[in-house]
């Protein structure tokens, strides 16, 4: 959704690269680059005018124009200048003190409020409560049904005394929802209300109704976050109808600008509390403004992608997993290496796993391009071998291999690659986790065929400019005790070494456009 501001921000920022001190004349080119980065990215021009002049006033002061790296500095103000308006900090649901907490939805026709009322139903299931679906949207034809169907792919109950297409009061239905709920012991209700193809007084006074009959702990507006500067103003339109208390985007996964995510929260003064960026019931996350400000600027989201990791991995297999890598419990096989691949699957889609990471703005296309079937085509080709032969691959000779090609619906030339690439990833990962970094990589550990990261070089790099340094000897040790004494504090006030230095991973950032890893992230690695 952000390609077109992403790829303007970068260009102006890879501009200022290099340059010792900012000029006037560079603070306001790069200020009209962003200006129209985000005027192209149909955000509201209201919101443009106030950061651009905030990225200046600052770009002006002291924290650039003293900084070692201005270029640097200016990409921290414009990070936390979008997490401003973005919305500053994360919000939560308010939960009512005595269940059941009601959370109303309200929104246009069209925006995916039904299907979005079975994404956060799971989510809370998930979250340990015990929600129930409140089908009081009777207008639009099939309505009442859609949501029994959704709510039973989630798994969550479904209130629906009123077929819909026409018929029933929602308002009634609303009030006995909770009355149902207090019974049943359902702590959440998530009410579905009816929307419309375009703001009218009809809508607006139902869904008033309806939020005077329940007293919902939260309103949440689903907007289509596809429709551009229309979101402000049918925002804005529903404010003063219904006064909702927090902002739902959908089809963040579409092909939009995503205005839409960055004009809302500062026109309306009402906190994005989630996002829904695909068609699956667990494509639905809580919206983290600063995450989603270091993925406009390609600065990767590493803690989402740990959180859906912690939940994809089991970490006792994962464990196992590593000590084989590691020789310390027989070899790593392609039992194994299926388990991990399925795991991997359960986090979602992995052009979207790899977008999260640092710098992935720029293999855009391969990661657009990416064919997820090859996952199931490898899958295939490994639950075709005997129990033997993915212990032990080896042994997969000529004849073995034509038979697994014809078991999986593959071609031999399929299954050459993928034996002699899981010999080759072994290799690489055993390294791995002895320390040793990646073999003959320059980038990233773990991402083959992807050019070098700043900041992320393997061990060879760092072994290549040791060697140079000190060609094979020990430290140079001067004669002098009080050079030795001052030699010898200097090295004691050096930071030491921790996992993340392995990677290339420092508390410091560099000045070719490394960012600064948090301490978790950096104890993880």
């Amino acid at each position: 959704m952000f390609d077109t501001l992403q790829n303007r921000l970068q260009t102006t920022f890879r501009n200022l690269r290099g340059k010792g001190k900012l000029s006037e004349a560079d603070i306001d080119a790069t200020a009209r680059e962003i200006r129209v980065a985000l005027l192209e990215a149909d955000v509201a021009l209201p919101v443009v005018k106030e950061f651009v002049a905030r990225v200046k006033e600052r770009a002006r002061g002291a924290e650039v124009s003293q900084a070692l790296n201005p270029a640097q500095q200016v990409i921290k103000i414009v990070n936390e200048e979008l997490v401003g308006i973005l919305g500053g900090e994360t919000r939560r649901l308010r939960l009512a003190k005595n269940p059941p907490t009601v959370i109303m939805l309200a929104g246009l026709q069209g925006a995916g409020k039904t299907t979005l009322a079975g994404k956060l139903g799971l989510y809370l299931k998930g979250q340990g409560h015990s929600p129930m679906l409140v089908a009081a949207d009777l207008q639009r034809p099939n309505a009442v049904t859609q949501l029994q169907v959704v709510g039973e792919r989630a798994g969550v109950d479904v209130y629906a005394p009123q077929p819909g297409n026409g018929v029933g009061d929602p308002v009634q239905v609303a009030k006995d929802a909770l009355a149902e709920a207090r019974k049943s012991l359902h702590d959440v209700v998530v009410i579905d209300t009816a929307g419309r193809l375009g703001i009218d007084e009809e809508l607006m006074k139902q869904a008033s109704e309806i939020r005077d009959a329940t007293d919902p702990d939260e309103v949440l507006f689903v907007v289509d976050a596809m429709i551009g500067q229309d979101a402000v103003r049918t925002a804005e339109a529903f404010l003063q109808g219904v006064d909702f208390t927090g902002v739902v985007l959908s089809k963040l996964d579409g092909d939009a600008r995503g205005g839409a995510a960055l004009s809302i929260a500062q026109m309306t003064g009402r906190p994005v509390m989630f996002a829904s960026n695909g068609e699956k019931l667990t494509d639905f996350d809580v919206f983290h403004p600063d995450r989603m400000a270091s993925r406009i600027l390609d600065l990767g989201d590493m803690m989402t992608l740990i959180e859906q990791a912690e939940k994809a991995f089991d970490v006792e297999q994962a464990q196992k997993a590593a000590e084989k890598l590691a020789g310390k419990s027989g070899d790593f096989t392609l039992d194994d290496f299926l388990q991990q691949m399925q795991a991997v699957r359960k986090m979602g889609s992995l052009s979207k796993i790899l977008g999260m990471l640092p710098g992935a703005g720029q293999f855009k296309d391969q990661l657009a391009n990416f064919d997820e079937r090859e996952i199931d085509r490898i899958q295939a080709i490994i639950q075709s071998m005997t129990p033997a032969e993915r212990h032990n691959p080896k042994i997969i000779d000529g004849s073995r291999r034509s038979r697994i090609s014809r078991g999986s619906g593959t071609q031999v030339s399929d299954v050459n690659q993928l034996v002699d690439r899981f010999f080759e990833a072994r290799k690489m990962m055993q390294q791995m986790a002895k320390g040793g970094g990646m073999p003959g990589m320059p980038g990233m550990p773990g991402m083959p065929g992807m050019p070098g990261m700043p900041g992320m070089g393997g061990k060879r790099a760092g072994a290549r400019q040791q060697a140079k340094k000190g060609k094979g000897k020990g430290k140079r040790v001067s004669g002098n005790p009080a050079k030795r004494a001052a030699a010898a504090q200097a090295e004691a006030a050096k930071p030491k070494a921790d996992g993340a230095s392995a990677f290339g991973f420092g508390g410091t950032p560099q000045p070719d456009g490394d960012v600064e890893i948090p301490k978790e992230i950096r104890d993880l690695f």
